[in-house]
């Protein structure tokens, strides 16, 4: 009956220790990557590397106030991550036109209006990305921080 007893602790701290172990190796990369962002701010895409793997890390900011429930905020910002991403791996063609219209006064004056049309098309999709974290920034709005592993 001991020996049941202790065999039984025995696998549970196994798994217990094992089960930690994941959750403090995510903990540690998501420490760091909102470490990162907090160091110098940005909006998009980045690769980055720990010292076993790399990440394709999308970083999307959302204005809470637009958006009424949480779950039409989180759905915002999933869905722009993944299109960050497939621009990064799949690329992206842009289109730029530019319209300068003069116009003459009367007085004998003229006044210039620039128009310029940017447009970008890119084709593909990435669904494999995980939500890490998301927290709130110095200017109030939302941060959101998305991984997905890259091969090196």
């Amino acid at each position: 009956m001991k020996r049941a007893v202790i065999a039984l602790i025995s696998v549970a701290c196994v798994l217990y220790i094992y089960a930690q172990s994941y959750n403090q190796e995510k903990t540690a990369l998501t420490n760091f990557l909102v470490r990162m962002y907090e160091n110098a701010p940005f909006d998009g895409v980045k690769a980055v590397e720990d010292y076993e793997n790399a990440y394709l890390m999308s970083v999307v900011k959302l204005d809470k106030e637009k958006y009424k429930t949480e779950a039409a905020l989180n759905r915002v910002a999933s869905v722009k991550a993944m299109l960050q991403a497939s621009r990064f791996f799949n690329g992206s063609n842009v289109t730029d036109d530019m319209i300068i219209r003069t116009t003459e006064n009367a007085d004998g004056t003229s006044d210039t209006e620039i128009i310029e049309n940017i447009r970008e098309h890119s084709a593909g999709y990435v669904k494999q990305l995980e939500h890490l974290t998301n927290f709130p920034s110095n200017d109030g709005q939302q941060v959101f921080i998305f991984i997905t592993p890259l091969t090196k």
